[in-house]
């Protein structure tokens, strides 16, 4: 194991800083409505139970923001600066009574600011998104318009797939049948055809506008749903103002035929457009790492700090929402906390900055 994290972290850009950023997926998608709702599809026979995205994540309510803000303003780095996680947004949800007055036959969506005053606890969130980008420990870039594949989902609605519209009806857009538990339609980039690939590129530049109405500056970093995105979908990235691409070391490429193909991506490496690549080389995720996870973290930052790299931290949301099962996020900030204070002891001259900042100086 330590010799791949070598390997991984061995091309591409160097620094002598300690730098750390926390990169954070999926804040402002819709997953599990409500625990009522999870309770009504265990009982009808989904294995909702079996995938740990549907037992655990949802919208993050008041008190998840609350806890997670409290945890990061204790710590400090070298320069005064507390832990700030880059908040991969989704910033938008499908608009489920539109769509069904359509008959299913035209999609519409509406701003994630807008879905979080439906959800019970979360009327409150957005004021607390801006606290937070304030404070400068959380900060949105665009992880998509929808984490949704749009022509996928509606395509199932319209063939009146059985799932697909017990799903809708309890405000789920990306559930699984009844003999399977892993989650349909949520690789929004995935395509297969070149008309689709333009579909696409039209919501991500769609996506991109919307972003910056709710925040008010542009997101030059992007994470692809599921790691997936068509290099096609690149040049469009590029024309709005994305200059760095989030990632895991592999892209998975859509094909035309319906296949996919896998990329290997090291940090710093540039495509045609001169968009760098920041790879994450650590990995956080409590709700699905069960042991030693501080110690492999802790050993992975060392690793990417001996190679000179910055530590780049992949730790999704889902690690950090309690509505539907408090005890996944309080096990989740205390292993946070653990890891911070080591963190600064091991390493006392450590920077925190966000994916943007760290791109600012590459």
């Amino acid at each position: 194991m330590s010799l791949i994290n070598y390997m991984i972290n061995y091309p591409g850009f160097r620094t002598n800083r300690k730098i750390v950023v926390f990169e954070s997926d999926d804040w402002g998608s819709i997953r599990m409505p409500s625990k009522n709702t999870y309770r009504r599809l265990l009982s009808d026979g989904y294995q909702v139970d079996k995938n740990d995205y549907e037992k655990n994540d949802s919208l993050a309510s008041e008190k998840d923001l609350t806890m997670l803000f409290d945890l990061l303003v204790r710590f400090k780095d070298i320069n005064g600066s507390s832990p700030l996680f880059t908040a991969n947004t989704i910033v938008a949800n499908p608009d489920f009574k539109r769509i069904k007055e359509s008959g299913y036959r035209d999609y519409f969506y509406e701003p994630f600011t807008e879905t979080l005053n439906k959800y019970e606890n979360c009327s409150g969130s957005f004021e607390l998104w801006k606290q937070g980008i304030q404070e400068k420990i959380f900060m949105p870039q665009f992880h998509g318009r929808e984490h949704l594949n749009v022509s996928e989902w509606m395509n199932a609605l319209k063939t009146g797939d059985k799932d697909a519209l017990y799903a809708f009806d309890l405000g789920i857009p990306g559930l699984f049948s009844k003999n399977s538990y892993t989650t349909r339609y949520m690789a929004a980039l995935k395509a297969s055809s070149i008309s689709e690939i333009d579909q696409i590129n039209d919501i991500l530049k769609d996506g991109l506008l919307l972003f910056e109405k709710i925040f008010g500056y542009k997101s030059t970093t992007f994470i692809a749903p599921c790691y997936t995105w068509h290099p096609l979908n690149e040049k469009t990235l590029w024309e709005n103002g994305v200059t760095h691409i989030q990632g895991n070391l592999t892209q998975i490429i859509p094909e035309l035929s319906n296949k996919s193909t896998r990329k290997i991506h090291y940090f710093g490496q540039k495509n045609q457009y001169n968009q760098a690549y920041l790879v994450r080389n650590v990995q956080f995720e409590p709700t699905k790492m069960k042991n030693s996870i501080v110690e492999n973290c802790l050993s992975k930052i060392k690793i990417a700090f001996i190679c000179k790299k910055p530590a780049i931290i992949s730790t999704h949301r889902i690690n950090y929402i309690g509505s539907l099962n408090p005890e996944n996020r309080d096990n989740s900030l205390r292993l946070l906390e653990n890891l911070l204070k080591n963190i600064l002891k091991i390493w006392p001259n450590v920077e925190f900055m966000s994916s943007n900042q760290l791109a600012e100086i590459m």
